[in-house]
């Protein structure tokens, strides 16, 4: 199933105002989509479940605050604003909000996702 995207092609979006406007502990939406992929914002303030995403890449740019990623055998990346990471599809990892945190996501528009126990 495919989400809803917030906004329709050929609107202006002013993506510090979305990010602003998300009071909830975590909201993450699909903002627009590009041919197969999209562009979801998420804005939040706590930590995300141990997954990976089989059939796609996820290319993550931190806007405000302390993004921290863990990943099984690797140590925690921690990305502040403007840092960049693309994770590879089927590589397990989890992500942490230090604070609130803002960041963008690229990724397939219908990317599975698949949750695991945590691995360490």
């Amino acid at each position: 199933m495919t989400e809803k995207m917030v906004h329709e092609p050929l609107t202006v979006i002013n993506l510090a105002a979305e990010g602003a406007a998300s009071t909830e502990p975590y909201h993450n939406v699909v903002i627009n989509r590009v041919n197969e992929s999209c562009l979801r914002l998420a804005a939040f303030e706590v930590e995300y479940r141990w997954h990976f995403h089989p059939d796609s890449d996820e290319l993550f740019i931190v806007v405000d605050g302390t993004l921290e990623i863990d990943f099984v055998s690797t140590p925690t990346l921690h990305l502040t604003a403007w840092d960049m990471i693309t994770i590879p599809a089927g590589t397990v990892h989890r992500t942490r909000a230090r604070g609130r945190t803002v960041n963008l996501t690229f990724e397939h528009l219908d990317a599975a996702t698949t949750f695991v126990d945590d691995p360490r």
